[in-house]
This record gives C-alpha cells, structure tokens and sequence, in this order.
C-alpha cells in the first residue's frame, strides 16, 4: 500500500494509484460523467484497505499491497467504474495487535475515525460498491463515517469484503442502516489469504450482480 489516494484512478498490477485514463475524471470534480459499465450503471468502487502485518493462515505476513486493494483492483479490471480509496486522517499501525486493539476501540465507542479526502458527491452513481476488510465481524468504522456523509436513496450499495473467518460480517445490516434509500444487494466476500488467485470468484459476483456482460 502506498498511501497514495485513488479517485477516478485506475489500480496498477502493482498496487499503486495510475493516472487516469482519457475520458475519465475524478468523482471529486462537480461537473462530470460518471464511467459506465457493460451493463449500463454507472459505478464508483469506494474502499479502504491496510497493508503491513496480517492475519495469513493462524500467523502474521507482512502485506505490502492490503487485501481489499488487491480485489479492489481486481474488480476494476473488469468493469467502467471510478475507484476511490478511503484514507484515514490517523493512519493504522502496521503493528497487527496494535490495529485490533485500536479497533476494539472504535467499535467500543462507536467511533468515527476521520476521513483524509472524501469525494464531493456520490451523485453521478447508480451503484456503489463499498470494500473493507472484516475486523472483529464488521467492517472498520471509517466506512460508517464515510456512508454517514453520503445520501444513499435511491442507490444500489454492495459490500465487498475480504475477511479471515466471517464472510461479509453484518455489512449488510450495517449498511442498511447507515445506507437508509439504499438497496443492499448481493456482496461479495474473498477470504483474504486467497485474494490474489479470486479472479474467477470477482467475474462470477459481477455477472450475479448484473454489472458485468460477457
């Protein structure tokens, strides 16, 4: 992970932001036109995602490029969306037990971490695909500060996680509940030491969700 923000951008093979490409612009300009998908919606992919040491297997690896950057990427090869990456004003440990500690925490509190750049408007979508890993079975409250900052009615809202052992946690209800107008449609969840080989798991979610046609 490199700490660089990701809006309108596309993810490079190795993790890092890449310029973006003719005819897009960022979700964060006022006048603009949203990318469209295969199926006609148009799309923005919001996600945070931490690298450093990891859960992997019971031990700890050290991630250079977090889990959910890697699905994140992986989904915005396939499909026209925007992409922005949620970044937080207080940084995450790369310390494993010092993030989970810090975690219990926000969630004991029911924190709003603060957010370092936030599009000026979710307007322009239709979807919005909102990725995370999973920490102690929810998704990390910076993705409560970020849906509580957006209107939502009227949008499809689908989770994407990557987790070790609880799928997509209570995102659904979550979100719906800090989504409210939203729809919460089918999300998907990658285990996280399996992230990399998820191809075929991310093309079959996409067509399930009617975002992508072969």
């Amino acid at each position: 992970m490199t700490g660089a923000q990701i809006s309108g951008c596309s993810v490079s093979k190795d993790g890092r932001s890449a310029p973006d490409p003719p005819g897009r612009t960022s979700p964060q300009t006022h006048e603009r036109t949203a990318p469209t998908t295969s199926s006609g919606q148009r799309v923005l992919l919001a996600y945070f995602s931490r690298a450093g040491e990891n859960y992997s297997y019971g031990g700890r690896t050290d991630l250079r490029t977090g889990n959910t950057e890697v699905l994140a990427r992986t989904i915005s090869e396939h499909i026209e969306c925007d992409v922005h990456r949620i970044e937080a004003v207080d940084r995450y440990p790369d310390d494993y037990e010092e993030t989970v500690a810090r975690n219990v925490r926000e969630q004991e509190s029911d924190a709003r971490p603060a957010i370092a750049d936030l599009p000026a408007s979710i307007e322009p979508y239709d979807t919005v695909l909102l990725g995370s890993p999973i920490w102690n079975v929810r998704a990390p409250m910076i993705m409560t500060t970020f849906t509580q900052k957006f209107d939502f009615g009227g949008k499809t809202v689908l989770p994407v996680t990557t987790y070790a052992m609880s799928g997509l946690g209570t995102t659904e209800s979550d979100y719906a509940r800090s989504c409210p107008g939203a729809t919460i449609g089918d999300g998907l969840a990658v285990r996280g030491e399996e992230v990399r080989e998820a191809e075929a798991d991310v093309r079959s979610w996409l067509r399930r969700t009617g975002l992508l046609r072969d």
